[in-house]
């Protein structure tokens, strides 16, 4: 038995989006059969996996998503996109807009779509308040604000945020010199962050301009990260850095976030390529 997943980026952070409407597959992803389908050497190869299944009432679709090493995750920008493509080609929503229930709420995406090919080329999703509550981040520690974390003798100091997920926003001098994979997967588990947390490293570059690296909880460093351009942005526009509209650099490419009550992300969207994939390979039994 075999199931068709598309593979999709946001800016260099890639997923495989499982169409569960109109696909017939079997869903309930075990975390292991996830990290063998994400895993770049023996899988497929991804940042994380998706699942798009059928809505509440009032939306389009539903989306799940897991991390890379098969960990649930509660919302993701870029993956929020990689799924619109895919529910674009499915026909879902009305050309415009669609309509997205995730864990950290239900989301409305804008679709830019190129006429002449029909596909989805990029989109800006309502990615709701950043919050830093330390409650809603949630977060151990009375605040988030000015957080120290020192690891191999290097010190960090920043502030933790919400987008749905957690975020511990760290300024440092130089992202391309940060330590990010050294020190990443450390300040991932520190102990305030009951859920993990991902960690953005990020510098002020330019007016209304930030470069960021970012490591993921689950899943390492990656080229992009949605919900940590926003958490990064509004971050530095509390320390009253940069203003409402943020242009965010990473490795992967260019964002920009208009922050407000709401924050909303806009980034492009690529479909990589289509694949079969027999579920033998990953853990089914389908006989």
């Amino acid at each position: 038995m075999t199931t068709r997943l598309a593979k999709l980026h946001g800016a260099g952070n890639d997923f495989l989006v499982l169409d569960g409407i109109h696909d017939p597959s079997p869903l309930g992803w075990s975390p292991a059969q996830v990290a063998a389908l994400c895993d770049r050497r023996r899988g497929v190869g991804a940042d994380g996996f998706i699942v798009m299944v059928l809505g509440g009432e009032g939306a389009d679709c539903s989306m799940t998503l897991q991390n890379a090493d098969g960990s649930p995750a509660e919302m993701s920008g870029n993956g929020l996109r990689c799924l619109a493509w895919v529910a674009v080609r499915a026909g879902l929503g009305d050309g415009k807009r669609l309509v997205v229930d995730t864990v950290a709420g239900r989301r409305e995406v804008d679709l830019d779509i190129d006429p002449d090919r029909a596909e989805l080329v990029s989109a800006t999703t309502d990615m709701g308040p950043v919050t830093f509550e330390p409650s809603e981040i949630p977060l151990d520690a009375p605040s988030p604000f000015e957080l120290e974390a020192t690891f191999h003798g290097v010190t960090y100091r920043g502030d933790a945020a919400g987008v749905g997920n957690p975020h511990l926003v760290l300024l440092v001098d130089d992202p391309e010199t940060a330590r990010v994979t050294q020190h990443g997967p450390h300040l991932e588990r520190d102990e305030r962050f009951p859920r993990r947390t991902n960690v953005e490293f990020i510098a002020l570059t330019g007016p209304d301009e930030l470069a960021m690296r970012v490591w993921e909880r689950g899943v390492g460093e990656t080229l992009s990260c949605g919900t940590g351009v926003c958490a990064a942005a509004a971050v530095a526009h509390r320390r009253g850095l940069v203003g409402e509209r943020v242009r965010v650099r990473v490795p992967g490419g260019d964002h920009v976030v208009e922050l407000g009550s709401s924050a909303r992300l806009t980034g492009p969207v690529v479909h990589v390529f289509d694949v079969d994939v027999d579920l033998r390979a990953f853990g089914w039994n389908v006989s």
